[in-house]
């Protein structure tokens, strides 16, 4: 399974973003996609999850409600939009997937994601 993270980009605070992660060589119809970033000198965080047979979605709490993550079954591609964005979210962003159809308190670990797509940069200027 290969994943391809694209759509970052520099932006003011307050701006939009929509990243975009492709998979090839596998449906994820039953499994569980993320969205994770880590900022210099810091470990890489849990962003955001959807569950692709419900749809069922996890947010790291300082997002909630400014990033939206979504999946597109027919495209095998899942983003993640991203409003009214804050200098604090300025990291590199990673995809990652799993076939597990995880539950909630599962979705934000990075050791539950066995595929991992490149990062892609997203600078938010004050």
């Amino acid at each position: 399974v290969q994943l391809q993270a694209f759509g970052g980009g520099s932006v003011q605070a307050g701006g939009s973003l929509r990243l975009s992660c492709a998979a090839a060589g596998r449906s994820f119809s039953t499994g569980t996609t993320g969205w994770f970033r880590q900022s210099p000198g810091k470990e890489r965080a849990f962003v955001a999850a959807v569950r692709w047979s419900d749809t069922a979605t996890s947010y790291e709490p300082s997002v909630k409600g400014r990033f939206t993550i979504s999946r597109d079954k027919a495209k095998n591609t899942m983003y993640l939009q991203m409003n009214n964005l804050k200098p604090e979210d300025t990291a590199v962003y990673y995809c990652a997937a799993t076939m597990k159809g995880l539950i909630s308190s599962s979705r934000s670990s990075s050791r539950q994601y066995d595929h991992w797509g490149q990062g892609t940069l997203v600078t938010v200027s004050s």
